[in-house]
């Protein structure tokens, strides 16, 4: 017999689908409100919330209790219940979603912010061979594989071989590809000191389809991290195509290149749930036409926020908070019988890390680049975990981001031998 969530209890029930940027704000939000008779349940695969901003700094030896922060410490003093399932079924017209655990939840008003997913398009190799960049899983995947790498390159010099290749292809020019490239030739080559490397033998490609890196930004604001991206040291390669990826090796429409270690940054499409529900209308993207309330055309009180929103600025986290709180705040005036807010889509604020210590940011058309623009971006950070921690815990995952947190015991030993060293 199925588990039937949210079915005993009275008010209004509000179901809020998925645990990222839109989802949490709009659970946080609403349950500021502490609305008599209106019971708030986040359903979530992971039990904790990724903070994707930073994961590049995961692979680079940061801790990463700064991109994983728990549901419970987000939620706690508030009466919000946090269920560790997936969703994998929602029947609009029953209003109830299905989980794969078998539980049923009830629901008179829904959110819906599954987020996205990578895709691949059905590129011959890249499913099987390249490292994924999507989740801390995958971030500390990557992270293990370098030091494999930077150990065994360790160990044949040590037996006179050569031809040590410390070699990573990041595809994919968009912010993720750009950050994690920038902060990959830095970290490798120390990596590669640690472990008595030759830092010569380190290169780190980035190949990018479009004419030029992150096309969605001022073309301006590109050029200058293009030109930095290039000073660390990174190869950067436009109008460069990825056909297919063998073992060791990647081919692009008019070159080849040996690669033991390829990221893939470069594709990310609206869940695929969207496109299984019925009632849903998706556009040519796969992601849900929306109204002005948030509403899915045609569907009253089911609203959908964040990246499979058919919204302006669409995909930004900026964006899917500023959606979770409006679903939020409208769910709340339905409540109350008070009219509804339409959505007015802003332009949200870009900041790029480009190495450490270095961004690029666009903040209310200005631009700061270098050490301010990476000030910009940091306290960009501590005030996202401001808006959803207590300040104690907000200040503890912020200051968690400064934190080396490496495994690798040759690492380990240079830390500690340079931490006695200094006193």
């Amino acid at each position: 017999m199925a588990n039937d969530k949210m079915t005993k209890t009275e008010g209004k029930r509000v179901l809020i689908v998925g645990g990222g940027f839109g989802g949490v704000v709009a659970a946080l939000t609403l349950a500021r409100k502490r609305l008599p008779n209106v019971k708030i349940v986040l359903v979530s695969e992971k039990p904790h919330f990724e903070y994707h901003a930073a994961l590049y700094r995961v692979v680079t030896g940061r801790s990463p209790f700064e991109v994983c922060v728990p549901l419970a410490d987000i939620f706690e003093g508030y009466e919000v219940e946090v269920v560790e399932d997936k969703i994998d079924n929602v029947e609009l017209e029953k209003k109830q979603c299905w989980g794969v655990s078998g539980s049923r939840y009830q629901y008179d008003h829904l959110v819906l912010g599954l987020g996205s997913e990578t895709v691949y398009y059905d590129t011959p190799g890249l499913l099987e061979l390249a490292f994924g960049f999507k989740d801390i899983n995958e971030a500390l995947k990557l992270k293990r594989h370098l030091h494999e790498m930077m150990q065994s390159c360790s160990l044949r010099d040590n037996k006179g071989e050569n031809v040590c290749q410390a070699h990573v292809v990041v595809v994919g020019g968009g912010a993720s590809g750009t950050e994690l490239s920038a902060e990959l030739v830095v970290y490798m080559e120390e990596l590669s000191k640690k472990h008595r490397v030759d830092p010569s033998l380190v290169t780190v490609d980035l190949i990018q389809s479009p004419s030029r890196l992150l096309p969605d930004l001022p073309e301006r604001l590109a050029e200058r991290v293009e030109k930095r991206i290039r000073s660390l040291g990174v190869n950067v390669y436009v109008n460069r195509r990825l056909v297919r990826e063998e073992v060791e090796k990647v081919f692009m429409k008019d070159m080849e290149m040996r690669a033991k270690t390829v990221v893939w940054t470069a594709g990310v499409a609206a869940h695929h749930l969207y496109g299984q529900i019925k009632g849903l209308e998706v556009n040519d993207k796969g992601k849900v036409v929306v109204d002005k309330y948030l509403w899915a055309r045609g569907q009253e009180d089911v609203y959908v926020v964040g990246d499979g929103a058919a919204t302006e600025f669409s995909g930004m986290a900026q964006t899917a908070m500023k959606e979770g709180k409006l679903a939020a705040e409208n769910i709340g005036r339905s409540v109350v019988g008070e009219e509804k807010k339409a959505y007015v889509p802003v332009r949200p604020a870009y900041s790029i890390p480009v190495g450490p210590g270095w961004a690029a940011t666009l903040w209310h058309g200005l631009e700061f680049y270098g050490r301010m623009g990476w000030v910009l971006r940091r306290l960009a950070d501590l005030r996202f975990f401001l808006t959803i921690l207590p300040m104690t815990k907000a200040l503890a995952a912020f200051a968690d981001g400064a934190r080396l947190s490496e495994s690798c015991p040759v690492c380990t030993k240079m830390i500690t031998e340079e931490v006695l060293a200094k006193h």
